[in-house]
């Protein structure tokens, strides 16, 4: 990825189901490299935004571009991985096989031994591979969906809260992964109800609230700007706009 364009450009995106907006006038950028967590209650908008980003669904003004690109382009998202927030792997799958499908999608082969290396960082065991995933239960459904992602090898990683359903050795243990990726230059976006972990993993942050964006900036200077205590902080921003 070219270091000067952003990883993610959000100019101006607004968004309305019917008579009801969503997204009003979001902008901001995520550079190259950096790993960026969107917060915010449940129904602030969190979800749709990633869904616009993604052509999930049309926005109804502004522009996303991904690494210079119109987002609305297949090809812009070629450089993406990306994990739902409520992500279930089709049931009559064996775990084997949805790694096989799914690589083959983001057009890579499935290597063994490389599949149960990266099922070994999240505290997976390999050999539950060989049962349908109709029989895993939600914490090794979503270790499956992170492991998919991180052997696509993608530049930019997009995650809709990627630690839902984790016990603390696995969410230790994909935040240690993920600390990898930003090492090795990956972008990473993603959302989480949970502030500790975006203080701990991310250089900048954004506050979105009723569908506008209240806060932009480190989690430092977030926790700073309203006296040291991120949660405290986070509750101010969406409760007085005009602290933000």
């Amino acid at each position: 990825m070219n270091p000067s364009i952003p990883a993610l450009k959000f100019d101006r995106v607004s968004k309305s189901y019917g008579a009801l907006p969503v997204l009003n006038g979001i902008a901001f950028e995520v550079a190259p490299g950096e790993c960026f967590g969107l917060a915010g209650i449940n129904g602030a908008g969190k979800t749709t935004l990633i869904k616009c980003l993604l052509d999930f669904c049309a926005y109804d003004a502004g522009a996303i571009a991904i690494a210079g690109r119109t987002s609305t382009e297949a090809a812009a998202r070629a450089p993406l991985a990306f994990l739902p927030e409520r992500f279930v792997a089709p049931y009559f799958l064996r775990g084997e096989e949805f790694l096989r499908h799914t690589l083959e999608l983001y057009g890579r082969g499935y290597d063994a031994a490389q599949a149960h290396a990266a099922l070994a960082a999240l505290d997976f065991d390999a050999a539950a591979l060989s049962r349908p995933v109709r029989g895993y239960s939600k914490g090794m459904t979503q270790k499956l969906g992170l492991a998919a992602c991180l052997l696509a090898e993608r530049d930019i990683y997009v995650l809709d809260e990627p630690m839902s359903g984790l016990d603390p050795k696995a969410r230790a243990l994909v935040k240690a992964s993920f600390g990898k990726l930003t090492t090795a230059g990956r972008t990473l976006f993603f959302t989480s109800h949970v502030l500790s972990d975006i203080e701990e993993l991310c250089d900048r942050m954004a506050i979105l609230h009723g569908g506008s964006l209240r806060f932009i900036g480190s989690p430092a200077e977030l926790a700073a700007r309203h006296g040291g205590n991120l949660e405290q902080a986070f509750l101010q921003v969406i409760d007085d706009p005009a602290v933000a």
